[in-house]
């Protein structure tokens, strides 16, 4: 997540930089065969390349609003597991209790619900980010590293993992029940859920505690399964191949259509035609990689959902629930990019 009020000029030329210089030459080369190859036949009428732009932008403008609706609903997931998470904690530590049993044992057993929970939320994290053929990482197999690049720049290639050696063996000192399993983070609710069985078959909850906890593990369930849904259902390639498409078309037009109105305004208004055409051409290609760059949003980029954060946030929380006071640091910016 970009944290920064303005994007400074060097991200957008990271971002969209490469695009810009091929705009500019085919601009020019389509200038140049019209001024001094004589290939007066080039240039088209300039009303049907504004239809094609028009109708473009809608089409954009639509692509760009699903790819939008994709993003926020991840990141209203992710706020409803902070607040469940925080529910948890909080009955955990309130209604697990036995007259029969120490303090110690009472305080061993809510500190492993939550640890596992701790567990959960980062396994999780690690699930989504696995890429699915359609990311944009995944493209490295026909485009080069540079996707694979742009993750490292700005994705979670800049973190590392955030968790002490201390922590990690805390929270995933039962990683063996789950480490192996098709879906790991699915196994560790489903153990909560034996767990709180057995609390309630051992007198540690009443029946009512044992439905409320309960009742919040199968949230958490809802959770994550919307998390994954939008994983691993993409934007329908339809809409988002076909706005490449006829983004293609229209910068391929655009120059035939302007160069012959720049050539009308004097011995030297035909050379507007290459900046001009870069310009407008870039300003749809910008839009293109918004939308693109924002319709999944568990890649790893600087577009996506800070878990690392929301996850640490979280661990945070749960950890002073339980009365502890080693805490780790949030997680913070780097480069203006909250992960």
């Amino acid at each position: 997540m970009l944290v920064r009020k303005t994007i400074p000029l060097e991200s957008i030329v990271n971002f969209s930089g490469i695009h810009l210089v091929w705009l500019l030459l085919y601009s020019t080369l389509v200038t140049v065969l019209y001024e001094y190859a004589g290939w007066k036949w080039i240039a088209i009428p300039f009303v049907p390349v504004t239809l094609i732009g028009t109708a473009l932008a809608f089409y954009l403008g639509f692509k760009n609003s699903q790819a939008y609706d994709r993003l926020w609903e991840a990141r209203k997931i992710w706020g409803a597991i902070v607040n469940s998470s925080r529910t948890w904690g909080s009955l955990v530590v309130a209604l697990v209790r036995n007259p029969e049993s120490s303090e110690s044992q009472l305080q061993s057993i809510k500190t492993k619900l939550i640890y596992r929970h701790i567990a959960w939320l980062y396994t999780l994290r690690e699930q989504l980010l696995i890429p699915t053929q359609w990311e944009h990482v995944s493209l490295r197999k026909h485009f080069g590293s540079i996707n694979v690049k742009r993750r490292d720049q700005f994705g979670v290639g800049k973190f590392k993992e955030y968790l002490t050696e201390k922590q990690e063996k805390s929270y995933f000192s039962e990683s063996d029940q789950w480490k192996n399993a098709a879906n790991g983070a699915t196994q560790i609710i489903n153990i909560q859920i034996k767990e709180i069985a057995k609390l309630w078959e051992t007198q540690y909850l009443d029946l009512f505690h044992q439905i409320e906890l309960q009742s919040v593990l199968s949230d958490f369930y809802t959770f994550q399964g919307q998390a994954e849904r939008i994983k691993k259902f993409p934007l329908p390639r339809q809409y988002a191949n076909s706005s490449l498409i006829f983004n293609g078309i229209f910068i391929f037009l655009l120059p035939l259509g302007i160069v012959a109105e720049f050539a009308k305004l004097g011995d030297n208004g035909i050379w507007w035609t290459i900046p001009f055409a870069a310009l407008v051409s870039w300003v749809y290609v910008i839009m293109e990689l918004v939308g693109d760059y924002s319709e999944n949003p568990f890649e790893g980029l600087a577009n996506d959902i800070p878990m690392l954060a929301i996850c640490r946030t979280i661990e945070i929380d749960l950890l002073e629930i339980l009365g502890e006071t080693d805490l780790p640091e949030p997680i913070k910016p780097v480069n203006d990019i909250l992960m």
